[in-house]
């Protein structure tokens, strides 16, 4: 797969730009006012350090069942990219990376039309993040080093999961599931609202987190309990 670089020193959102774009296109930003991640969280950052890309993804003709899993084929793309700069990385269900459980990295695909947007936020470099925040940063490799790593990966990945779907890395999926064996609550998006404690389980090969044995399918999740 060929990608074509369209860079902007601000803009509202990545996503937002990509909408106008085409398989292929990967739209960045040294900053952006309005980035959002999952559920409609803000995706803070300063000018400069963020890698924040939006790659335009062809999924016509692919099931909505396994267009679900793309988020996690995107997600472990991105963190096999990253682990040559952190090994200390893991995958948290469904698509958010952790550097020594601090987020590292986020991601958010949209459908619009036959295309995917994916949306991919990688903390780059520290900054004064706000209270509250539990953050990460790879601190060694440029903005630009870290896109082509990720855009390197990201396009075999994408390939054979248009072919297979997650099937083929739920291997390496379990060995960085930084969920598995923990005591968890979930907040469902896609059915009872009210959130529920279990114990991580893994990851389905359609997507899904099993928590005590209960497929989850969208939903947020934290370590431990809240409350």
């Amino acid at each position: 797969m060929k990608w074509k670089i369209h860079h902007s020193a601000e803009t509202a959102s990545t996503n937002l730009d990509a909408r106008g774009g085409k398989p292929g296109d990967v739209f960045t930003a040294g900053y952006q006012s309005a980035g959002r991640g999952r559920l409609d969280h803000k995706w803070l950052s300063p000018p400069g350090a963020s890698l924040l890309m939006s790659v335009v993804l062809d999924v016509g003709g692919i099931s909505p069942e396994r267009i679900a899993t793309l988020p996690l084929a995107v997600g472990f793309a991105t963190l096999e990219a990253l682990r040559r700069y952190a090994p200390d990385i893991s995958l948290k269900w469904p698509n958010d990376i952790l550097r020594s459980g601090r987020k590292l990295a986020g991601i958010l695909c949209e459908l619009c039309g036959n295309h995917a947007i994916a949306g991919i936020g990688v903390n780059v470099k520290s900054w004064d993040w706000p209270a509250g925040i539990q953050a990460a940063a790879l601190d060694g490799p440029s903005t630009e080093e870290t896109r082509d790593a990720i855009l390197d990966r990201l396009a075999g990945v994408f390939e054979s999961w248009r072919e297979g779907g997650i099937s083929p890395f739920m291997d390496r999926l379990a060995a960085c599931d930084a969920l598995k064996g923990k005591q968890i609550e979930v907040m469902r998006i896609d059915g009872d609202p009210e959130p529920f404690s279990g114990v991580a389980e893994g990851i389905a090969e359609d997507g899904a987190l099993v928590v005590s044995g209960e497929k989850v399918y969208a939903g947020e999740v934290h370590i431990g309990t809240v409350g």
